[in-house]
């Protein structure tokens, strides 16, 4: 291997900690431990099986296996020459099919693997509802690991708790880092708050990689269970959807010593833009971009000041595979890129969300962008959730309703419809408040932990059209 190039490698620094720490501890799970010296043996030998085989040049991570024992096949796979791919083992047997359908099967010619060779498969939410497959290069990661250890600090290169899927992005990405950095992880075979919070205690993960959802639900059972706060956390990364930042008081009281970062991005674009977390931001502010990521902000028309985001630096994906010609799909400009997210650049320079393009619904005339409205609603403190949607309307264009999940307080009555259609218009235009509010039951959630507003979209059409059956999905109107 050249070691012109092995440190762009995503895999290749192994070697280098199996024999500078190879006692140190690489791996845990609750179940097992890996030190980096069985972690590269184990990973050697996956990788010269798969060398002796006529293997396809792309496979898929056996899901069924243990996480561990998934980050070695993974690790295995690349340092074969090969991409691994990553799936969600709660697809449905229809997607999964369609998938290992579309996945090569000839044997390959591999040369050595470069930095700019595909070393990952990841899978992004399509409109048709089938995963779109996009690839990443080694360079673009280790390129992103850089970035994050020189902007984040050096509790980015400490040991890092990762409680989610391999199949989300997200966490893969933390579970590499602090592989390539030498810190070590520590995974989950399912996202337990009890179990996260028992671990941060032990004081072995100052950083701590999580989704919003994740927190949120750490921060109420770090409440009904009690105890002290939580002095050995150091670094929490927050991405996968906005942090609610009316709650940082809470999260701020359970880790005292903490500093809390926010990250925007995408499975395409990697690292966009950053912020140290503050109450008093206003809830659209991502952050500054990074020192290599040059933005634009171009002209949709129709009046609006917010414009598509596209994106240049050498962070971002490779490509999509065999094609992504669907609306939820990147556009790409020459090295520009675009993941369909609308914004501006406010006068600090800092980089303002304010939804996404296929979310956007207009009514009486005028643009509503759901997120900023399911922003001001998840600021309301009988709210944890909100999905904003909306329905046909022969008058107004769509009517705005929105789906909420509240949270329980015994001793309190939930708000009425009135109420949080004034909490709204604090906030915002009189036009952007639901004209509807009804609470779901059963909360629906992506596999990354995101709330899944197609299903619940699903869910309001069903209910919609059973009115008359009285055939209802689990919604209730708020009075």
């Amino acid at each position: 291997m050249n070691r012109g190039y092995a440190a762009d490698l995503v895999h290749a620094r192994l070697a280098e900690w199996a024999h500078s720490r190879g006692d140190a501890i690489a791996i845990r799970n609750g179940l097992q431990t890996l030190t980096f010296f069985q972690l590269h043996e184990a990973v050697t030998r996956r990788s010269s099986k798969l060398l002796r085989s006529s293997a396809p040049a792309t496979l898929l991570v056996d899901d069924a296996l243990p996480m561990t024992q998934r980050i070695v096949d993974f690790l295995g796979i690349i340092t074969s020459g090969r991409c691994a791919a990553v799936g969600d083992p709660d697809w449905p047997p229809r997607v999964r099919q369609t998938v290992l359908a579309s996945l090569p099967t000839q044997a390959a010619e591999l040369p050595t693997p470069r930095p700019e060779s595909p070393f990952y498969m990841g899978y992004t939410s399509g409109s048709t509802g089938t995963p779109k497959a996009y690839t990443r290069s080694h360079q673009s990661w280790t390129t992103s690991f850089r970035a994050c250890l020189e902007e984040f600090g050096p509790h980015a290169s400490s040991c890092i708790l990762a409680p989610g899927r391999d199949s989300h992005s997200l966490f893969l990405f933390g579970m590499m880092l602090g592989l390539w950095s030498g810190a070590g992880i520590v995974v989950q075979e399912r996202f337990s708050a009890t179990a996260v919070l028992d671990t941060l205690r032990r004081g072995l993960t100052p950083c701590l990689v999580a989704v919003p959802s994740q927190l949120m639900l750490m921060v109420e059972v770090a409440r009904h269970r009690g105890g002290a706060p939580i002095e050995a956390v150091r670094l929490i990364l927050i991405s996968g959807s906005r942090w609610i930042r009316s709650r940082t008081a809470e999260l701020r009281a359970l880790f005292p010593c903490v500093r809390i970062i926010e990250f925007y991005g995408a499975s395409e674009t990697s690292f966009i833009a950053w912020m140290d977390t503050d109450e008093a931001t206003p809830p659209a502010v991502v952050g500054r971009p990074f020192k290599n990521v040059e933005l634009q902000i171009r002209d949709i028309g129709e009046g609006e000041a917010a414009g598509l985001i596209y994106v240049r630096s050498p962070m971002v994906f490779t490509d999509y595979v065999g094609g992504a010609a669907d609306s939820t799909a990147a556009l790409r400009d020459g090295d520009w890129l675009s993941v369909r997210d609308l914004g501006y650049l406010d006068a600090q320079g800092r980089l303002c969300l304010t939804g996404r393009q296929n979310r956007m619904l207009v009514t009486q005339g005028k643009n509503l962008f759901s997120e900023e409205l399911e922003c001001v609603l998840q600021t309301h403190p009988s709210i944890v959730s909100a999905s904003v949607q909306g329905v046909d309307d022969p008058l107004r264009g769509f009517l705005v309703v929105a789906l909420l999940e509240l949270r329980q307080h015994p001793a309190h009555k939930p708000p009425t419809a009135s109420d949080l259609a004034a909490w709204c218009r604090q906030s915002l235009e009189a036009y952007k408040a639901p004209r509807k509010f009804y609470v779901c039951q059963h909360w629906r959630l992506t596999p990354s932990g995101k709330t899944d507003h197609a299903a619940l979209a699903q869910s309001l059409r069903r209910h919609l059209d059973g009115a008359a059956s009285g055939d209802l999905p689990c919604l209730t109107p708020l009075p």
